[in-house]
């Protein structure tokens, strides 16, 4: 495998990182698609371990993302219309302020729902507070995972 074939993987490995911070990209998929892209060109014993290995945390944080923020967020009562509306709002306000749009919108928008359904400021900052740590907890597992299978592959390639 050639130096421009591993700097292009590694190029779509970033590309994974950094889609985890981006509100819908697919950073779990890209990372893991660039460990297969590499497993399948190199295939030793070596890069077929890190490719079951990414595949076996990607899923376990998967399991993750769908169990713990969930229940803390349930845990709050904070019901899932309120998320699906924030998220609504978050890709709205990614287009109409890169990037910095997303979490302001979607915080903005999970307050806002809060207010009219708890009426107090108090209990609704409490209720927002709760789900911007369910949710910044997903983030982090989903990053956390993702630093794993980059860190493995680039291991993999150093030492091979």
């Amino acid at each position: 495998m050639g130096t421009g074939q591993l700097c292009l993987i590694g190029a779509v490995m970033l590309s994974g990182l950094l889609g985890v911070l981006v509100p819908g990209a697919p950073g779990p998929l890209m990372c893991w698609a660039a460990v297969l892209w590499w497993a399948t060109h190199l295939h030793t014993p070596l890069s077929w371990g890190v490719l079951a290995a990414a595949t076996g945390v990607l899923l376990l944080n998967q399991a993750v993302q769908l169990l713990l923020p969930a229940r803390s967020a349930r845990e709050a009562g904070v019901p899932r219309q309120a998320f699906l509306v924030a998220g609504l709002w978050a890709v709205a306000g990614f287009f109409l302020l890169p990037v910095v749009g997303a979490p302001a919108g979607f915080t903005l928008a999970l307050y806002g729902g809060e207010r009219m359904r708890l009426g107090s400021h108090g209990a609704a900052w409490s209720s927002t507070r709760t789900a911007m740590r369910a949710a910044g907890t997903a983030l982090l597992a989903e990053l956390f995972a993702c630093l794993l299978v980059a860190g493995a592959w680039l291991v993999a390639v150093v030492t091979s």
